[in-house]
Order: structure tokens, then sequence, then C-alpha cells
């Protein structure tokens, strides 16, 4: 998995044209069934994939924290809002909730998540691959297939069986 990470920033870059100009076609003409495919590339992917082995998001982005995850994580911990946004959180450049700092505080050693059940909306959803109207998060897709391996693979299948 090593190097496979190493080497994904390259091969993000190396087809960060070719992708654009797909996402590109794919927001002005989807196919009717463009949600049934995502589901299941992002499935088979994810069968193949054991994200504990790569963490990469965990390990160099930070979610985005809604108010609901935020009361959520906090009662989790027995805290205030107020409380765990001061220890945890702060407010980026567009007055997001966001960590402190990357690696994210709470994945383990182990790769585990120590918040796992209680984790932000944005963690849960990761890499988004399997939602619905995909062709809308194009630029976040740019984003994600330079940091999670299981996204760069859904979206070179996906150009494979989408001409």
């Amino acid at each position: 998995m090593e190097e496979i990470l190493k080497q994904l920033p390259q091969r993000a870059k190396d087809t960060h044209n070719e992708n654009k100009k797909f996402f590109k076609k794919l927001k002005r003409k989807p196919p009717k069934n463009l949600d049934a495919i995502m589901q299941e590339l992002h499935d088979e992917e994810f069968e193949r994939t054991d994200c504990l082995t790569c963490a990469n998001c965990c390990k160099t982005t930070g979610p985005l924290f809604t108010q609901r995850d935020i009361e959520r994580i906090a009662k989790h911990f027995k805290m205030k809002p107020s409380q765990f946004i001061e220890t945890y959180l702060q407010l980026d450049e567009e007055n997001d909730y966001v960590l402190q700092s990357v690696p994210c505080t709470f994945l383990g050693d182990d790769n585990y998540c120590s918040i796992y059940d209680v984790r932000p909306k944005a963690c849960k959803e990761f890499p988004h691959t399997d939602r619905r109207k995909f062709q809308q998060i194009s630029n976040l897709t740019l984003k994600n297939i330079a940091i999670c391996p299981a996204a760069f693979n859904i979206v070179e299948e996906m150009k494979k069986r989408l001409p």
C-alpha cells in the first residue's frame, strides 16, 4: 500500500486533464443510469479495498464538521459543543469547522478511528463515489483521486465503462 500511496499523487496528476475532460462531458450529458453504475463501481472497488490498510484520507486531509457532527461527537465525549470546538477544531478560510491539524486526532496507529461510530458525515461518505448525481461533484472527485486509491480506481474503471 505504501508504494501505491507514494505513486498516487503523480498518477492523479498524469490523468488530471483526461479526467477533467471526461467529467466535463459527463456533466453535460450524464447517462440515465449513472447513479446505478457508480454504486456498482463503488461496491466492487470496496470489496477489494480495505481502508484500514490505507487511511490516507485521515493522514493527509481533514473533514468539514457540520453543527450536527460537532453536537454528536461532543456528546460522545461528554463535552459541550463549544468545548469540543475549542479543543479540536478551527475555522478555515470559508468559515467551516475543520480539524486543528492533520493527521486526524482520532486516527490510531492501527488506522482505526477512535470515534468511528460517531464520525463526521464527511468521513462517513468519503470518497463520495457512491453519491447520487455523482456528476455534480467532479471537482471534489478530482481532488479525492489524489488522496484515495479506491477513488482513483473507480474513476479509471468509470472511463472504461462510460466512454
